[in-house]
């Protein structure tokens, strides 16, 4: 799915026409997605706040891009696996939404999560970022069994 957008055109080959915020958050899906954490640190702002809805290890509130780059490093010691598919993103001037299956595994189970993630983007860095499962009871049982 990524594929998609990384060459600029369509799949149907008709230009890309996203919105600069669409493009800023899809690079970092890629860049998280390769352990780029250099890119990554361009794109959040240095005093990101990011909100992880739940009650599992990953979940919380993360001020600043230590507490965000911390969390994040949680994911590949608490998973055997863990991969991100957008369904889909779209974008204004301040406020991004992506639509994600994540697909993780842990202590022998998987489970794939269709997600919102809410971006709030000023000067061209993500400010503030929401992130909630649809099914937050199943994201739950996952993350702290």
């Amino acid at each position: 799915m990524l594929e998609r957008f990384k060459s600029g055109t369509l799949e149907n080959g008709e230009a890309d026409m996203a919105h600069p915020n669409a493009d800023l958050v899809r690079k970092g899906f890629e860049a998280f997605a390769t352990g780029d954490m250099a890119t990554l640190d361009g794109i959040l702002a240095d005093d990101i706040v990011w909100h992880a809805s739940g009650a599992g290890v990953i979940s919380g509130d993360f001020v600043g891009k230590e507490a965000v780059f911390g969390s994040f490093a949680q994911i590949p010691q608490e998973t055997d696996s863990f991969s991100q598919e957008i369904h889909a993103i779209v974008a204004d001037d301040d406020h991004t939404i992506a639509l994600v299956n994540a697909t993780a595994t842990r202590r022998g189970k998987t489970v794939t999560l269709a997600q919102m993630l809410v971006f709030h983007i000023e000067g061209g860095k993500a400010k503030e970022v929401w992130i909630t499962p649809f099914d937050q009871a199943a994201a739950d049982a996952f993350w702290t069994a």
